[in-house]
């Protein structure tokens, strides 16, 4: 993840909650045991993990970010500051969980490679997160808006889109055996103004935009995006497309 991006536990709680209260369908992938032992990859603070656990699942949470981890703690949750690059697991887990995090990932193999190491022989992993075309409009809003600054917008774009093709292979390259993986249209409705989306997971490109020279900018972005998101009721919608998968650690050949 980049270094730019930060997370508020109550800036995200306001802005994202719908992230956790849209996961149900990956938690219906998963289709998590009493008494699993599970790896949830990208926690955040929590929310969704302790679904996990209140389904009677051995949960271990891990996030990058430190505050985020403090809050779920909070929850009582067995929750850990950690790289997904650098998981030190070795076989213990039945399975490895994640949503909307991977696409924070941007190199994906040796994260993979982390997570096949973590699980049990026959494990799963299973997750969501974004796809190609994920947040297309906005990301070209915001793109444009800085490249019109003389600014390199493209280089600020911190996420990884993968198409199925993509992901599948990295997967099988490391010795997963593919499930299913699929791209899912979500135009996602947002709790507030399109700003607010902006400054929770867009981070990357305000850098170095302070004051009037920020403001300006996300209201450039956010004339530019409301003829396209914003529907008549005046709520807005995100142009989500999410990455669903599950893949199995499958045994070494013979």
């Amino acid at each position: 993840m980049s270094a730019v991006q930060s997370w508020d536990p109550a800036n995200y709680a306001r802005h994202a909650r719908f992230v956790s209260d849209l996961g149900s369908p990956v938690v219906e992938l998963l289709a998590p045991q009493p008494a699993e032992r599970i790896l949830d990859l990208g926690c955040g603070d929590g929310a969704l993990t302790k679904k996990l656990v209140d389904l009677g699942c051995e949960v271990v949470a891990v996030d990058s970010s430190a505050p985020q981890i403090e809050a779920a703690r909070k929850l009582g949750l067995d929750a850990r500051v950690m790289s997904a690059e650098a998981l030190p697991f070795r076989e213990e887990f039945d399975a490895v969980f994640s949503n909307a995090v991977l696409h924070w990932i941007t190199r994906a193999d040796p994260m993979i490679a982390a997570v096949y190491r973590s699980l049990k022989p026959g494990g799963r992993f299973v997750a969501e997160c974004g796809g190609y075309g994920c947040v297309h409009k906005i990301r070209m809003a915001l793109v444009q808006a800085l490249d019109r600054r003389g600014m390199d917008g493209e280089a600020r774009v911190p996420w990884y889109f993968p198409t199925p093709g993509d992901y599948a292979t990295r997967l099988e390259r490391v010795g997963f055996r593919v499930d299913s993986i699929a791209l899912i249209p979500r135009l996602t409705p947002l709790p507030g103004d399109i700003i607010g989306w902006l400054e929770t997971f867009a981070q990357n490109f305000l850098d170095g935009l302070h004051g009037l020279a920020r403001q300006e900018y996300l209201e450039e972005v956010r004339a530019a995006l409301e003829p396209q998101l914003r529907e008549s009721t005046g709520t807005w919608v995100a142009d989500y497309v999410r990455l669903r998968f599950a893949a199995t650690k499958a045994p070494p050949l013979a």
